[in-house]
Parts: C-alpha cells; sequence; structure tokens
C-alpha cells in the first residue's frame, strides 16, 4: 500500500462532499456561504492565480473576512502557500518579510488598501488583487470579483510540495520571522483540534481573532472546516459585537486571548446578552490566570480549554480539558495527541539545553517539544534555525513547571527571565502575585540594570487612578506567602493608560521598560 501522507485539501473536499449545502462562513456584513460555494470560488481563485504567477505564492493582506480564508483554500488547492500577512504591521516591515517569500501576487481588501499601495511601492510584486468597494487606480490591480467571474472550474494540478503557506512569529522581541509549513504538517494540527474539543458539524465557531495566526488557522478555522462546522466571521474584535453575534447566530465556541476574555465576561457581566447557546472557549496566547477561568467559568461558559503552542510548534502543544482547572488552577493541561513534551533544565537563550535533562515535579525548566507537524526551521534564518532545533526537538523558549500528576503550567520566558543577586526571577509569576491586590488592573515586571544586584526588579501597575498606594502595594507584596522576598518589585511606576501589546495580547515588556525605566 502507497504511503500517501495526510493533506488539508483532502479534508477540505471531504466536508465538500458531505456538506456542500450547509453555511459555511457567515460575517458580520451579513453575507454567507455554505460549503459547496467555497468550493466553487476557491477553484476559480486557485485557476486566477496559476495563470497569473504559475508556481508563485501568494501573499495575503485583510481582516477577517471571507478573502483570507478563500485564499488560504485556493492556495492548498494549488499547493502553493499563501503568505499569511500580519495586517497591523508597518508597509516597511510587511516589505521585508515578504523577501524570502518569492510571492508574486498581493491580495488585499478595502480596511488595507492605502498600506497594501504602499507595500507594492516597496517591492516588485506587480500583480495584485483587491478584494472590496473603493476605488483603486493603479496598474496592474484587478478586482477580486472579477477575477473570479473570469476564472476557470476546472480542477487545478496541484504543486507536489502541497505547501499550506507561510506563518510569522509574534516579533515582541525581534522582527517576526517567515515559518513555511505544508499541508500535512498543518493536517496534525487540525485533526488534533477536532479530537481535543470534539467539534462536530452541527458547531457554529465565532472567529475574532487574527486569522493570520497559527492559533486562529490550525487551531479554529481549519478544525471547523474539517468537521464541516459553521464559522461566524468577525472583521474586528469588539466585545458588545462579539456578544451580539452569539446571541444571533447561536454561536457554540469561540477563541480568545485572555485580554479579550476578560473584557467579554466584563461586557456580558454588564449587558446580559442570551449567550446559552455558548458551550466551549478556546484560549491561551499568554498566561490564563486561576481569577481568569474563573471569571470567564461565570459570565461566559464553564467550558474554557486552556491550550498551549507557538508558531513554530504547529500543532497544539498541550491542552486541559475545562475539569482539569477544578484540582490543577491555571494548568495548561498535558500534551496533545500528536506532541510529546519535556521540561528541562533551561539554558541561556544562546546555549542549547540538554534535552535529556528533565527536572523534577515542582522545579521550573524549559518547555522542549517535537510533533510531526512542527516547523523545519526559519525562512533565510539558519543561525536562528540551529538554535531553535536541538536533537530533534523544537525550543520554546517557556519556561514551566509539571506537577505530581502530570500536569504542565507555563512560568514564563527564558529571555524574558530576570537575574537579581544571583536569583532568577520570572516576571510572570511576580505579575500573578501582583494582580491580586484589589487596586490593580494589570501588572507588568520587567529587570532594570542595577550595579549592585545586577538587575532590580521593578513594576509597571495599570489602574483606573494615578493616586494608587504604592507604600501600601509593597507591603501587600512582602507580606505575601507565594512571593519570596527576592522577587518583590523594587520599584514601582503607575499608569492609567492601556499597556502597549501584540495583536494577541501579549505584553511588548521591551516598550514598557523602555518608556518607564530606560534613562
Amino acid at each position: 500500500m502507497t504511503d500517501v501522507p495526510m493533506k488539508l485539501i483532502d479534508a477540505f473536499e471531504r466536508t465538500v462532499r458531505c456538506h456542500s449545502s450547509t453555511t459555511a462562513i457567515v460575517t458580520d456584513d451579513g453575507r454567507s456561504l455554505t460549503y459547496g460555494e467555497l468550493d466553487d470560488r476557491t477553484t476559480r481563485l486557485a485557476n486566477a492565480l496559476t495563470e497569473r504567477a504559475p508556481g508563485r505564492r501568494l501573499a495575503t493582506l485583510a481582516v477577517n473576512g471571507v478573502a483570507p480564508i478563500e485564499a488560504m483554500i485556493a492556495s492548498q488547492k494549488r499547493g502553493v502557500g499563501n503568505v499569511q500577512l500580519p495586517f497591523r504591521d508597518s508597509p516597511g516591515a510587511l516589505a521585508s518579510m515578504l523577501e524570502p517569500t518569492e510571492a508574486e501576487i498581493l491580495l488585499f481588501d478595502d480596511a488595507n488598501a492605502e498600506k497594501a499601495l504602499s507595500v507594492l511601492d516597496r517591492t516588485d510584486i506587480e500583480t495584485a488583487i483587491h478584494a472590496g468597494e473603493k476605488s483603486i487606480d493603479r496598474e496592474g490591480v484587478v478586482s477580486y470579483d472579477v477575477l473570479l467571474s473570469d476564472a476557470s472550474t476546472e480542477p487545478v494540478e496541484p504543486h507536489p510540495e502541497y505547501e499550506h503557506g507561510v506563518f510569522y512569529t509574534s516579533g515582541t522581541t525581534s522582527t517576526p520571522k517567515g515559518v513555511l509549513f505544508d499541508q500535512e504538517q498543518l493536517w496534525y494540527g487540525s485533526a488534533q483540534v477536532v479530537m481535543e474539543m470534539g467539534i462536530e458539524e452541527t458547531d457554529v465557531a465565532l472567529v475574532t481573532t487574527p486569522w493570520y495566526h497559527m492559533v486562529t488557522c490550525d487551531a479554529w478555522i481549519l478544525p471547523h472546516i474539517q468537521a464541516g462546522a459553521t464559522m461566524v466571521v468577525q472583521s474586528d474584535f469588539d466585545p458588545d459585537e462579539s456578544l451580539r453575534l452569539i446571541e444571533e447566530h447561536d454561536v457554540t465556541g469561540m477563541l480568545a486571548v485572555p485580554t479579550q476574555l476578560h473584557a467579554l465576561a466584563d461586557t456580558q457581566a454588564a449587558e446580559g446578552y442570551d449567550i446559552d447557546t455558548l458551550s466551549y472557549i478556546r484560549t491561551g496566547g499568554s498566561i490564563v490566570t486561576e481569577g481568569l477561568v474563573e471569571k470567564a467559568a461565570d459570565h461566559l461558559t464553564e467550558g474554557v480549554y486552556n491550550t498551549y503552542g507557538l508558531t513554530e510548534g504547529g500543532p497544539n502543544v498541550s491542552f486541559a480539558h475545562p475539569s482539569a482547572q477544578d484540582d490543577h488552577p491555571g494548568t495548561i493541561g498535558k500534551e496533545s495527541f500528536t506532541c510529546e513534551v519535556r521540561v528541562v533544565e533551561a539554558a541561556e537563550p544562546d546555549e542549547d539545553p540538554d534535552p535529556t535533562a528533565t527536572v523534577e515535579p515542582g522545579e521550573t525548566g524549559e518547555l522542549l517539544v517535537r510533533n510531526p507537524g512542527m516547523c523545519d526551521g526559519y525562512m533565510d534564518r539558519p543561525e536562528e534555525t540551529e538554535r531553535l532545533l536541538v536533537d530533534g526537538w523544537l525550543r520554546t523558549g517557556d519556561c514551566a513547571q509539571v506537577d505530581e500528576d502530570g500536569y504542565l503550567y507555563i512560568v514564563g520566558r527564558v529571555d524574558n527571565m530576570i537575574v537579581s543577586g544571583g536569583e532568577n526571577v520570572y516576571p510572570e509569576e511576580v505579575e500573578e502575585v501582583v494582580e491580586t491586590h484589589e487596586s490593580v488592573e494589570e501588572a507588568v515586571v520587567v529587570g532594570v540594570e542595577d550595579e549592585q544586584w545586577g538587575h532590580r526588579v521593578a513594576c509597571v501597575i495599570a489602574c483606573e487612578s494615578d493616586d494608587l498606594d504604592v507604600d501600601g502595594l509593597d507591603r501587600f507584596c512582602k507580606d505575601h506567602e507565594e512571593l519570596a522576598n527576592f522577587k518583590r518589585p523594587r520599584e514601582y511606576e503607575v499608569t492609567t493608560e492601556p499597556l502597549p501589546r501584540t495583536d494577541t495580547g501579549t505584553i511588548r515588556r521591551e516598550s514598557v521598560s523602555a518608556e518607564f525605566f530606560d534613562e
């Protein structure tokens, strides 16, 4: 029997055979497509792309909507990857990201039209596709709707590499790096999520996090397509609008990063939308505290799945069934179905950890992962690829603990670790304690250079007013039984402004440090 690798396009074609008349996509402006219509349109798009740029990649710069989902599926049909551009980046950064991808066509929407034209000015891309209503007067730009109406509906001959496309890392501490995945690698992640959460054809999923991220794509959009479920697509997150869409469309599940989860729970507590159909929420992206899980359970649904993954890891690394939070609050669960994880003695970011040096329960180390869907490295970044992979294991850069029952907990980042007086301090564990103070909305801990200690622990407090009793907060930290004295902040700054974050909710620590503590 021939060994045929699994491919995402096989999963899509099965869904079309079984659920052709089922609604695949509903947009927040009222548009809808069945899986049969989605199949027809993506075949047309695949043919149009092949005619204009045979064997070359498409790059997509668009907010959540029909076009980026169709671009992903059409690229799968071609076997030539879709470059999933993060639309919040600047034109100059996007142009730099595109350099190693060899993309020859840019697809953009109305929301990103001005930025897209600026990107075209900075690159060698001569052909662009505009999906929207704006008037675009530029040579080489064609209308998406006209392109589809004129295209062939004949099956496309796929490229044998069966690429899915290029993702970009979040770039909190460096320039985002491109990571190329094929369809087999992401099939593992998609099928795994269907198993983790029991996704069914009757489910209705809200898509509100940016489509181009690995978690939204491989842990949310693709699994629901694979199951033949319906997706309600929100172009830009707004908690009131999200809750209205859940109520209007009887949404059963949603993906939300912790900052969104806070906003949704607060809004639901105030407004009381009818969201009884919501039975599961997938969260992750940054540390999910015990308090946030309780808050979400009180106001949204008790079915909160805390998960952990990273762009380079492809398939989700771990997940915690909602029931795991009862006895193991804050856990990211155990390794997922196709993954193997280890927590090993941490090494400096520029040194290789020993994959065999596993830590004992309760000790902290770096989380390593390996699975058949993880990446092969970064595009045109051989040195960083070498640091990423160690004896077949992928370095996550995250510090974790494992308890006696085998449940995992993220403690912090290796590159965030503060060494103060020879002791290791993980900012996230300090932040979790500080945020239990009744006057603190959010805390960010960073290391500030110090002649005596090497680095001292410093903390920025976000709260509603700037009259916080800092001395009282410091006493609170001194007296807290879960915070060792050497981890206590020695310096505090207070702000009433939102703290800088990535679009997945991760704090930009370098920006915080530069704004509040750089001299």
